[in-house]
């Protein structure tokens, strides 16, 4: 059993954790902000600019299932500094590009090696007490959030100061401090696991089979995630368009918007610890419906457009913690396991909205993009309501 199992956790650890996740994830969305501008670079279309967002998601899947299992064989602590330092070179890679191949290969591997963020909350789950899990988990996921959206105002404002490159470039830094101060001050970690590697990878998938409710709330995830993806991937695309015509650091300025949705996580895992995780995942999916009714007025109503980012946000993310706090209770000695095949599905699901929705948009603007997400929340609560098999005389996943 992992000897870091309950230890007390400071607020202070917890926050450098949340930050941690936060920084490392954004890596895999800078981009977003910067499509026209990267389609303009390497003069190619907005459909194939789009891949640069797919690429970064599918490489963050496959980390998920190939890298973070290991979280449960190896030293936690060595594995996720030596993460952080891959991603850097996978950023610095990006940074160089001339030709937008090499910036697909930087941006497969930080994506891959980004992976560590999900390798740093099993591990906070792992040190937290069980009542005190939601709110440690919360935080730490509201710090993942709010990496995923300031990645993009940070994109847009250094592009804008700079070029397309320079957020990369700063980005590769701060992966390096991260590195030193986390093999420094991050509780080391005895593998609760022997088992071989291919061992290791294939019970993530013996889990998915024999856990009915990990598999209902990883479908869950990935509906959810999907729709984020959805709204966020062509954003740029309707902001630089006639309608708004913003500048390129304007557009980045929206991930502040949505920033509210990372507020809501620390408040979603609090609420689940005190048994309120059933309506923390209904009022999020009904939350997710509702945004999509608002977002379809996004191109003749800036109000409303932020209204809906703020909604939608606020709900994936409520849906997403309650899923983990859920996901959690299940086997503790198998947990970077669960994350494993927990994320993998989730960020599978938020690549495929990503080309669902550059391909919407080509084909039918934004009225297709919002018809796409809607159609998204609506199996999502149906997903939610379907039976799960009862496990040992007790509704799996109850909360």
């Amino acid at each position: 059993m992992s000897s870091s199992l309950h230890r007390p956790l400071s607020q202070a650890l917890v926050l450098l954790l949340a930050a941690a996740t936060g920084v490392i994830v954004a890596g895999n969305y800078y981009a977003q902000p910067l499509l026209q501008i990267l389609a303009d670079a390497f003069q190619i279309g907005a459909e194939q600019a789009g891949w640069v967002v797919t690429v970064a998601q599918l490489s963050y899947a496959a980390g998920l299932l190939l890298i973070v299992p290991l979280g449960d064989r190896l030293e936690r602590r060595r594995l996720i500094v030596g993460l952080f330092v891959l991603a850097a070179v996978g950023l610095a890679i990006c940074a160089s590009a001339t030709h937008f191949t090499q910036l697909l290969v930087g941006t497969a591997l930080s994506g891959l090696c980004a992976v560590a963020a999900q390798v740093i909350l099993a591990h906070a789950a792992g040190l937290a007490a069980p009542e005190h899990r939601g709110r440690v988990v919360g935080t730490v996921m509201a710090g993942l959030l709010l990496g995923i959206l300031l990645a993009r105002t940070a994109s847009g404002l250094l592009a804008g100061l700079g070029s397309w490159h320079t957020i990369y470039w700063v980005a590769c830094v701060a992966l390096l401090v991260l590195a030193v101060v986390l093999a420094r001050l991050l509780p080391a970690h005895q593998p609760s696991a022997r088992m071989s590697y291919p061992r290791l990878i294939g019970s993530v998938l013996v889990l998915l089979r024999e856990e009915p409710v990990l598999r209902q709330r990883s479908l869950l995830g990935a509906l959810s995630f999907a729709g984020f993806s959805v709204f966020w991937t062509p954003l740029a695309f309707l902001l630089s368009g006639p309608g708004y015509g913003y500048s390129i650091a304007t557009i980045g300025l929206f991930g502040l918007i949505g920033a509210a949705g990372a507020l809501a996580a620390s408040s979603g895992g609090k609420l689940t610890d005190r048994g309120h995780g059933r309506a923390v995942a209904i009022g999020g999916l009904l939350m997710m419906l509702l945004s999509w009714v608002l977002l379809a007025f996004a191109p003749v109503s800036l109000a409303v457009l932020i209204v809906g980012v703020v909604l939608l946000d606020i709900a994936v993310q409520a849906v997403h913690i309650n899923n983990q706090s859920v996901i959690y209770q299940l086997d503790e000695s198998a947990r970077s396991r669960i994350t494993s095949a927990y994320m993998t599905c989730y960020f599978i699901g938020g690549a495929s909205g990503s080309v669902a929705s550059t391909m919407a948009w080509t084909r039918y603007g934004w009225n297709g993009v919002c018809m796409l997400g809607g159609v998204l929340a609506l199996i999502s609560l149906l997903v939610y309501f379907l039976p799960v098999r009862k496990q040992a005389g007790k509704p799996v996943g109850a909360a």
